[in-house]
């Protein structure tokens, strides 16, 4: 892929905002520095063409993957995007589509990737995983190991997102599906978090196995419509990005067997009266977000980062953020955040995923009809 980069220096002042180029204008790809609190970064576009990407995600050889919610998967080598073909038949309705793609932890040796989608059936379509091997930039053995049980006709809130925790079993998100009351529903997998063996299978400790009136592959319940989770690489503890309606966006750590509250609880209000929701942010029993946004930014993808090109950023969360369209910093210190910094305010879009690529830089692709990757870097 040739690529033809326009230059745009901003001035090394705290807060200042140039506006952003036309990047889809004659081919044209984004370059620009931008201040931060503890120097000046550079913003670069290294792919275009991009249909609303979704999720991205390194390899242990360097390339990655990234997702097209109509349907489609590329590998990207950091300058070129190749499609993937293999994959299996998605239902590309509302907010649904091809969502995230996740490499297993020794992917090296066994090529093993694991996709969520929206999969059509019986009453319109639900949240599904499929796990393959990748082999070249073809997908192989592809099989359905999870569908999200009973699929409504609803566009909105599928989720999800893909981790896996140390014991290498894998956690998948889903969203309400537009019915809030589902969240609590112990036989509907819709508005929680789930666990699952790489087969499918359930897990032998999982929380709510043994009990009567739920559904064996649950983790936690009363999660509204999470689009970001990631496993801290040195405590194991899992974070989760969480929607919330007309604000009350979450922060949350994600533990078994809890409730985290919606419907029942949220720190947004209803959007049609403003009223608070349910018996309002608090009740006994139900889990507080370790931080949480109002107006709403709209977090989905999240990472932490461990690399040598940002050392002052070594051990933050990166949020990326669609409604304020922006990628934001966390600082935490004892699971508690203690500072946030907003970067790309308003640069490139709706940020749909944030990551680490193997070179230490950030890694972004926003959500637009016509979209790109975006990597970070010191300038």
């Amino acid at each position: 892929m040739t690529k033809t980069v326009i230059m745009i220096m901003a001035a090394v002042l705290p807060g200042l905002f140039v506006p952003a180029p036309d990047v889809s204008a004659q081919g044209r790809m984004l370059s620009r520095s931008e201040a931060h609190e503890a120097g000046t970064l550079r913003i670069e576009q290294v792919a275009r063409g991009l249909e609303n990407p979704w999720a991205l995600t390194p390899l242990p050889d360097g390339r990655m993957l990234v997702t097209e919610r109509p349907g489609r998967m590329h590998t990207f080598d950091g300058s070129t995007l190749t499609p993937v073909d293999g994959l299996p038949g998605v239902a590309p309705m509302g907010q649904g589509g091809l969502l995230d793609v996740i490499a297993h932890p020794r992917f090296s040796r066994n090529g093993l990737i694991f996709i969520t989608y929206s999969e059509p059936g019986n009453g319109g379509a639900g949240t599904a995983v499929a796990r393959a091997r990748l082999q070249g930039n073809s997908l192989r053995e592809v099989e359905t190991i999870f569908s999200l049980e009973p699929k409504t006709g609803r566009g909105q809130h599928f989720g999800s997102r893909l981790a896996f925790l140390p014991d290498e079993t894998l956690l998948l998100t889903i969203g309400d599906r537009g019915w809030p009351d589902s969240a609590q529903d112990t036989m509907d997998h819709a508005g929680s978090t789930l666990r699952l063996n790489i087969d499918g299978t359930v897990p032998e400790d999982n929380p709510f196995l043994d009990r009567d009136g739920y559904r064996p592959e649950l983790y936690t319940i009363g999660n509204r419509n999470s689009q970001g989770m990631t496993v801290h690489p040195e405590t194991g503890t899992v974070w989760q990005s969480e929607h919330g309606p007309r604000g009350g966006d979450e922060l949350n750590i994600i533990e078994p067997g809890l409730n985290y509250g919606w419907p029942r609880i949220s720190h947004g209000v209803d959007y049609r009266t403003g009223r608070p929701i349910g018996e309002g942010t608090h009740a006994p029993g139900l889990e507080q977000p370790r931080e949480h946004w109002s107006p709403a930014i709209a977090p989905s993808g999240i990472a932490f980062y461990f690399g040598d090109a940002f050392p002052e950023w070594e051990g933050n969360l990166f949020v990326a953020s669609l409604v304020a369209r922006h990628l934001r910093r966390l600082v935490i210190e004892e699971d508690q955040v203690v500072h946030q910094e907003v970067l790309l305010d308003g640069t490139i879009g709706r940020i749909r995923d944030v990551t680490v690529g193997s070179d230490g830089y950030l890694y972004v692709i926003n959500d637009e009809r016509d979209a790109g990757i975006f990597r970070i870097r010191p300038d």
